[in-house]
């Protein structure tokens, strides 16, 4: 368990930034305890000063876990979120996205979100953005990257894709990056 390098820290944040902004200073400046994140076996997790200066007298092959998984940095150096994040994610959420009932399900297995099962979405929501998925009962489901701004979505037909699934976020942007 280590503290983030300034180079992880800075693709770590861009990717947290991407999702809710200049929210960040929340998770980390707290009133009730200060919380920071510490990296251990590629993963970032998220935890409180007091339990992190304890965790300390464990050695780093019985150390399991500690704190919250924000998620892991790949071997190419990238950093992919977790869904064990979603609730601190989701509290201070800039853009989000509410389904209905009916394509609750199909996004829980893992398929995008089309504009059929678009519920509401908050307003100037850009391209390429993230967000984080809520059911129409509020309670978050995951998070992902929106394929169209809000100006554009009330335009497509029902079946276009609206937001891509978190899972194939990242073959889509190699698509991109392909195709320009």
């Amino acid at each position: 368990m280590r503290p983030l390098t300034e180079e992880e820290t800075k693709v770590f944040f861009e990717k947290l930034a991407n999702y809710i902004g200049r929210n960040i200073t929340h998770l980390i400046d707290r009133k009730d305890e200060p919380y920071c994140f510490r990296l251990h076996r590629d993963r970032v997790y998220y935890v409180s000063e007091a339990i992190m200066r304890r965790a300390t007298s464990v050695a780093r092959d019985n150390l399991a876990s500690l704190g919250i998984c924000f998620g892991k940095f790949t071997k190419t150096g990238k950093f992919r979120l977790q869904i064990t994040a979603l609730e601190y994610i989701a509290q201070y959420a800039k853009y989000k996205v509410w389904i209905k009932p009916n394509g609750e399900m199909p996004y829980l297995y893992g398929n995008h979100v089309v504009k059929a099962h678009l519920g509401r979405i908050t307003e100037d929501t850009p391209e390429h953005q993230g967000v984080v998925i809520y059911s129409m009962a509020d309670t978050p489901l995951g998070f992902g990257v929106t394929a169209r701004s809000t100006a554009d979505t009330r335009k497509l037909d029902p079946t276009a894709i609206v937001v891509f699934h978190q899972a194939d976020i990242g073959e889509y942007l190699r698509q991109e990056d392909t195709l320009l």
